[in-house]
């Protein structure tokens, strides 16, 4: 097992004891760790991703009980999204005017098969899925591969990829039953990610599975990039 830094170390001792706590003092928490490094530990040098994981109560190898989607959050989440459409004719045509990075057919295809990966987000419209069903492979471990139930197989290209510039992020549940989700940056106001994370928590409980029994939400936390969870109280 790899030692701890001293500053995960130091960070670590900051939650210790902490039990789960209201939002925003959970995202209070989170943003004064940085600030309560000692002069002697740097503090981490990049604006740092925040994440929110929730364990569900669900049987994820139940078809019925998968709790997949996306979100546009309030505050976005800090970064503009490079975005990848299959598309053609006019839908191309509104693809590029949306403002997607790259956009194109069967050509698109065959450079994504051979191994190019260079977005974060891919969207086709329904008559494209011929041309993007094969891809299924490369993109579906990367969670990249298009899906009508997550909102980007789609005619309706030019909002669907204006969504996904502004931040639109997607989420599944892994086999485990935890969903993560990106919700900003450590920079964003305690406002903006209170605001993130309530729309997010609010979606997933909305999403209950009809087949899931007992608890549904079990556990709550936030991180950001290299720092400790901390847990929010449901």
């Amino acid at each position: 097992m790899a030692k701890q830094s001293k500053r995960q170390e130091f960070l670590l001792k900051q939650v210790e004891g902490l039990s789960s706590v209201g939002l925003a003092e959970a995202v209070a928490k989170l943003k004064g760790l940085e600030a309560s490094l000692p002069k002697k530990i740097p503090p981490c040098k990049f604006d740092q991703t925040v994440e929110v994981v929730m364990r569900l109560g669900i049987d994820v190898r139940q078809a019925d009980q998968m709790v997949r989607g996306s979100i546009v959050l309030p505050h976005g989440i800090g970064k503009s999204k490079t975005v990848l459409v299959f598309a053609q004719g006019e839908n191309a045509t509104a693809a590029e005017e949306a403002g997607a990075d790259f956009v194109g057919g069967k050509e698109l295809a065959d450079k994504v098969k051979d191994g190019w990966l260079e977005f974060d987000a891919a969207i086709a419209t329904p008559d494209m899925m011929g041309v993007v069903g094969p891809l299924g492979r490369v993109l579906g471990p990367r969670g990249l591969m298009p899906s009508p139930r997550a909102g980007t197989v789609t005619q309706d290209v030019a909002n669907t990829v204006k969504e996904y510039k502004a931040g639109k992020v997607e989420f599944r549940a892994d086999a485990g039953g935890n969903v993560h989700c990106v919700m900003g940056k450590l920079s964003f106001s305690e406002e903006q990610l209170v605001d993130n994370i309530s729309a997010f928590i609010k979606q997933i409980r909305a999403m209950k599975p009809s087949g899931s029994k007992g608890v549904y939400v079990r556990t709550i936390a936030v991180s950001a990039t290299h720092s400790p969870g901390i847990g929010i109280a449901l």
